[in-house]
């Protein structure tokens, strides 16, 4: 039991990084644009800022995708799940089972997209012309951390019959 709980606590925060990861790049987005404000306010001329802007909310939406699953934020069925009555755990398998095996192919060709990009050092075609693996390693990272937490839940729903996702408005919809 004792490991269940050191796995949980790694697993939870392994979500937290994620999330605050994702503020980070957030508050980089902010940067970036204020930033682009003073160089053009003082004449200059700031290269590539919506290019790094643009890869930076890229950044920020995949690193919060695991953390926003495990919070109860991505929209979810609920009302089709209470709808189901004595039978939503089987709604709730399917569901799970679906948004793991998607998520978990996502992961596989995001980190296979990263490899071709790095293998033939493809540019980005604005003018930073940064390596595309540099950004497109956030989206790998990302969708690994989204097939870990779905395989978490999904793993969770099977062996203790609660997929562990609690928030008020999951838990006022499941009636808890």
């Amino acid at each position: 039991m004792a490991a269940a709980r050191t796995l949980r606590r790694i697993l939870d925060t392994f979500y937290l990084i994620g999330g605050i990861l994702a503020s980070l790049f957030l508050i980089a987005i902010l940067a970036i644009i204020v930033l682009q404000m003073l160089a053009r306010w003082t004449g200059h001329v700031f290269p590539g800022a919506t290019d790094y802007a643009g890869y930076c909310m890229a950044a920020a939406s995949f690193f919060a995708f695991a953390y926003a699953l495990n919070h109860g934020a991505h929209i979810r069925v609920s009302l089709l799940l209470t709808g189901l009555g004595r039978h939503r755990w089987w709604g709730e398998l399917w569901c799970f089972g679906i948004g793991t095996a998607i998520s978990t192919w996502f992961a596989w060709y995001a980190i296979r997209g990263n490899q071709i990009s790095w293998r033939f050092n493809e540019l980005s075609q604005g003018l930073d012309a940064t390596p595309m693996w540099i950004p497109q390693l956030s989206m790998s990272i990302g969708t690994v951390m989204l097939a870990v937490a779905f395989w978490d839940h999904l793993m969770r729903l099977i062996f203790t019959g609660s997929h562990g996702i609690t928030t008020d408005l999951v838990d006022q919809s499941q009636g808890e």
